[in-house]
């Protein structure tokens, strides 16, 4: 068996990990979800879901991967088959390959925007208007949502969007970097792009940070950086009772840490048998948690309470993560001091968190196809590219298609694959080999106490959100009947039943090979 490749460093595995869990997520989803689900009242659900599902999830993952690496693979089909003998188990794992392949066929598109937006603040391209109102911002904003409906083709009618020129020249930019930087490898290409990328987006967020803060209101002297905190931070603790906010709240969490993906496991498969995955595990979920927390809820919201008012801010929010992101904050932008070089640095942040995205996300099916067939890397990349230029065209150009992929691998499929990792590995793996596994080598243990979470209360929780989800979701879903949402779930369904066939063939192979 050939020696598989492994982090340089432990500080690049990190940051690594970092920027698989740092994306668009922490700096557009994040700060919708907390506005509209109670500000302040919203932490107490999230960091309790952070410690209930997103703690032992990272842990399982690490130590899933680790396990896997030692055994020569990198995947959730070979790890899930090695812990667990039964011969479902691989096509259980294949959700692990299927669900970040889907992600990227519309996250890496989405990337491309905030690149094609940053270039075109600096080079001062936004509309502008006239005047600055609080209160009711759907006409002020107008302009802003006609610039992003032109650019993604939104604005036409019919079924089929009309992008503009531009829009494929940014997505293959970002297609182009993305696969160069995989081709070159583990430590020569993630690793490197991580060690720049991430002190790079912390930098651009802590400037971007004190510049909100140190704003005064255009349209209220009253309105000071401190009250528009308070529009975040003041907790309404009615919405404690809402089971809306508490499947809000563990949906962020899940989101924010990319668990239930399986890149987690991929990137933990390339560490030394004996690394510290409890310490590692923590500094990633810190890291990704002060993103989110102090950079990510700041600068969107706090910006557009100061320049809208605080029910400017709510109507805003109620748009949506892309109402926020990419309509408000260009507005406010073209009406702050140096705006263009603020604007330059907001979307270059969003660029580079998702980035760092792409290419975890993208690792999953790298290891599988090196792992399983024994392909070179700049093989499978040159396969990916050319898959992701064929399917992308889908939420390109059909519409509604993009929040319908968006919905089944990102809001419902990772949290089937969440509870099959705790299972498989606490319950058929075993609940104290899975413990062991996950203290080896660890320079302080994980308290006893979270032994008994692991096995029990985290896989209760996933159950009960997934129940939750689907009686919410399941009436609305029957009853859509867009033809834009009919062809993303058949391209889906196609898409599942070749993961099957590929999983059998590799495993056919396996067969051949005396494995």
């Amino acid at each position: 068996m050939a020696q598989r490749e492994r982090w340089g460093s432990r500080i690049g595995l990190i940051l690594a990990m970092a920027g698989n869990a740092i994306g668009l997520g922490n700096f557009l989803r994040f700060p919708v979800q907390a506005a509209q689900n109670g500000g302040g009242a919203f932490m107490i659900p999230y960091f309790i879901s952070f410690i209930l599902l997103g703690i032992p999830l990272m842990w399982v993952e690490w130590g899933m991967g680790r396990y896997g690496g030692s055994i020569g693979h990198g995947s959730t089909p070979a790890i899930f088959d090695a812990m667990w003998k039964n011969r479902f188990a691989k096509y259980v794992g294949l959700l692990g390959l299927f669900l970040p392949l889907v992600i990227l066929i519309y996250y890496t598109y989405i990337c491309s925007w905030t690149l094609a937006f940053s270039i075109s603040s600096i080079f001062g391209l936004f509309p502008d208007a006239d005047t600055l109102t609080g209160g009711a911002t759907s006409g002020y904003l107008t302009p802003y949502s006609n610039y992003l409906g032109s650019y993604i083709g939104t604005s036409t009618e019919g079924l089929f969007l009309k992008p503009h020129y531009s829009a494929y020249i940014f997505f293959a930019i970002t297609l182009g970097a993305g696969m160069l930087i995989l081709a070159k490898g583990i430590a020569g290409g993630i690793e490197r792009l991580c060690k720049v990328a991430i002190p790079a987006l912390f930098i651009m967020a802590a400037i971007l940070f004190v510049r909100i803060i140190t704003l005064d209101s255009p349209i209220d002297p009253a309105m000071t950086t401190s009250r528009a905190f308070a529009f975040l931070w003041e907790p309404d603790l009615s919405g404690l009772l809402s089971p809306k906010v508490w499947l809000a709240a563990a949906g962020q969490v899940f989101f924010t840490l990319s668990l239930g993906l399986g890149a987690v496991m991929t990137y933990a498969s390339y560490i030394k048998r004996d690394e510290d995955i409890v310490l590692d595990g923590l500094s990633t979920a810190s890291l990704n948690s002060f993103a989110e927390v102090v950079f990510g809820s700041t600068i969107a919201i706090v910006s557009a309470v100061l320049f809208f008012g605080a029910d400017g801010a709510a109507e805003v929010s109620s748009g949506g993560a892309f109402s926020l992101g990419l309509i408000s904050m260009p507005a406010i932008f073209t009406h702050m001091p140096a705006g263009e070089f603020f604007g330059f640095l907001w979307f270059g942040l969003l660029y580079i968190a998702g980035l760092t995205s792409v290419v975890a996300l993208s690792q999953p099916v790298i290891a599988f196809f090196e792992d399983e067939f024994g392909w070179s890397r700049k093989k499978v990349v040159s396969w990916l590219t050319l898959f992701f230029v064929i399917t992308t065209a889908l939420p390109m150009f059909v519409r509604g298609s993009l929040d319908e992929l968006d919905f089944w691998v990102a809001t419902f499929a990772l949290v089937i694959l969440a509870l099959f990792e705790m299972v498989i590995f606490f319950w058929f793996f075993g609940s104290e080999r899975a413990w062991e596994e996950i203290n080896r080598g660890a320079s302080v243990r994980v308290p006893r106490p979270f032994f008994y979470l692991m096995k029990y209360v985290t896989p209760l929780f996933l159950c009960i959100i997934l129940v939750a989800w689907v009686y919410e979701q399941l009436p609305s879903l029957l009853s859509n009947g867009d033809t834009g949402v009919w062809i993303a779930r058949v391209f889906l369904a196609l898409l599942l039943v070749v993961h099957c066939f590929v999983i059998r063939a590799a495993w056919k192979r396996r067969e051949r090979r005396g494995l």
